[in-house]
């Protein structure tokens, strides 16, 4: 599905004069950053939408004449940078006409809410007013405001227009996970563009600080919490948190435009990974351990992690691993993926438009 961006558009796309009217060329002036934010944000995959309420428009106080002159202007600048509009919705009311097009009412997307499904979770206003926050509020998704005064109610807030749409472009690579057996019940959150920062609580601690590893040299910012049925033995939660992590890495690239998918490092002689984000699940594991646990985790576990986890994340993955410490060689290969995942969902600067495959999907 579509993930948009609602833009508001004086005071966040173009700067607001004192009299709150950019009714002529010689008052506009383009919001710092904007510009490089809202192509950020194209080449992010999303779709723009403006959404603006222009008091008046259409009276001899606001004539119809002068906005068509100065959002014409708008409009070709933007364009001239790679950035379009799929709709722009304005309402012309003045606020004591009490219509239902005007923000933060949703007059206005009624038409196109009924034509178009779109990601609400993934979607966002972004604008400068207390109505923009309210607007995404009542249309279930979230929000980021330009303001220098922080808003508790926006999902974020900055002055600062380039930043407020870098956040909206990491932020649609995230996802969030439940998953809930007669066995198990985990939850985990997941940031591809994130540093590697990771919180992780599985009960079984070695599982914990593999999972780390793979979150630390994927950067992949990684929440798990974990409850699993380990009175009976550990088999039920690390399969389970291993298809959990693959679907919400899956979930987190959406349509995959853009990133490199194939990744195959090696990491210092010991283990071997192949790893390409087809969309296809298949796992190859070739290694041999010595011992029945590390730690507490079983090591034939291992194995079962990995194949839930291509399972999930709907990867081919191989992994070949030698060495004679079988913790080693166990970090070794989660750190392996990890390094692998890291390759394989940046995104390719040449290609951020494109889905890896002549397929046209992944």
């Amino acid at each position: 599905m579509k993930k948009i961006v609602f833009v508001d558009r004086d005071g966040t796309i173009v700067l607001e004069p004192r009299d709150e009217q950019v009714d002529s060329l010689e008052k506009l002036e383009f919001v710092p950053g904007i510009i490089s934010g809202l192509k950020l944000l194209v080449e992010s995959g999303y779709t723009l939408i403006m959404v603006s309420n222009q008091d008046g428009l259409g009276s001899k106080r606001y004539p119809m004449k002068s906005f068509k002159t100065v959002q014409k202007k708008i409009l070709e600048l933007l364009e001239g940078e790679g950035i379009q509009f799929e709709s722009i919705l304005i309402c012309p009311h003045m606020p004591n006409a009490r219509c239902e097009c005007r923000k933060p009412k949703l007059g206005l997307l009624m038409k196109y809410a009924k034509s178009t499904s779109f990601d609400r979770e993934r979607s966002f206003v972004l604008g400068d007013r207390g109505t923009d926050i309210q607007f995404a509020h009542n249309l279930g998704v979230q929000s980021v405001l330009l303001s220098r005064s922080v808003s508790k109610d926006a999902t974020y807030t900055t002055t600062s227009a380039f930043d407020a749409c870098e956040y909206i472009g990491k932020s649609s690579r995230s996802a969030h996970v439940e998953r809930k057996t007669g066995e198990t019940e985990i939850v985990i959150d997941v940031l591809i563009d994130g540093s590697g920062i990771f919180k992780v609580s599985t009960g079984i601690g070695f599982f914990d600080h593999m999972l780390a590893q793979l979150a630390k040299h994927s950067g992949i910012d990684t929440t798990i919490q974990a409850r699993g049925d380990l009175a009976v033995d550990e088999h039920h939660t690390v399969e389970d948190v291993g298809i959990a992590l693959g679907t919400a890495i899956r979930d987190a690239l959406g349509d995959k435009r853009g990133i490199e998918r194939f990744a195959a490092p090696l990491d210092e002689a010991l283990a071997t990974v192949a790893l390409d984000l087809s969309g296809r699940s298949y796992l190859s594991f070739k290694c041999e351990f010595n011992r029945e646990y590390v730690g507490k985790l079983p090591t034939e576990l291992v194995e079962d992690f990995f194949h839930a986890f291509a399972d999930g994340l709907k990867a081919t993955l191989h992994i070949e691993c030698r060495g004679r410490n079988d913790h080693h060689k166990i970090e070794a290969m989660f750190k392996a993926v990890g390094r692998a995942l890291k390759a394989a969902v940046a995104v390719d600067p040449r290609a951020s438009r494109n889905v890896p495959s002549t397929k046209g999907l992944l």
